[in-house]
């Protein structure tokens, strides 16, 4: 079982990790009008999905409004999703205020299948475990990111160049 830490104290994570290089597992997410968007939704599109635990919390929305200002300069073939428990109403609420309009939110709060499925979902909160996937435009998982210690940022640079790699490949 994978773990992270929240302040030093470990947190134990249900589900295994994907394998880079393989398909990406599919998943099925709430979007903010309560619709269904699943992987297929993004075939043919580079697809990052930056889970975090909560919106509302200070480390999440400073890393959503750092993608949010990098989608803005990458390609229109790549998307890029943060992915949470949080209530669709509360990301709806979070974009407009965070002028988030290039970053889509998307919840795993019904039933927390996106977390397992992807080995992210915290055991002890049934939150997720700050994360980044991405994914290329033939839904092969190409690069992951699970972040040691929840209270960090990712790495971004590694993301960014995982982007621009499939992005580049796809061309």
């Amino acid at each position: 079982m994978n773990t992270v830490t929240f302040q030093g104290n470990t947190l134990h994570l249900e589900g295994n990790l994907p394998e880079v290089g393989k398909k990406a597992p599919d998943f099925s997410l709430a979007t903010n009008d309560l619709g269904r968007h699943a992987l297929k939704d993004y075939a043919g599109k580079i697809l990052v999905l930056a889970t975090v635990p909560s919106l509302d919390t200070p480390v999440c929305d400073l890393e959503m409004r750092h993608f949010n200002t990098e989608a803005a300069k990458l390609s229109d073939k790549v998307r890029i999703a943060a992915v949470s428990c949080d209530l669709p109403f509360a990301q709806s609420r979070w974009c407009g205020a965070a002028n988030a309009d290039r970053v889509e939110t998307l919840s795993d709060y019904m039933d927390n299948s996106f977390g397992l499925g992807y080995g992210v979902l915290i055991k002890e909160w049934k939150l997720l475990a700050r994360s980044v996937f991405v994914i290329d435009p033939s839904g092969v998982l190409v690069y992951e990111q699970l972040v040691p210690e929840i209270t960090n940022q990712p790495n971004y640079a590694p993301v960014l160049e995982a982007i621009l790699a499939a992005q580049n490949k796809s061309l």
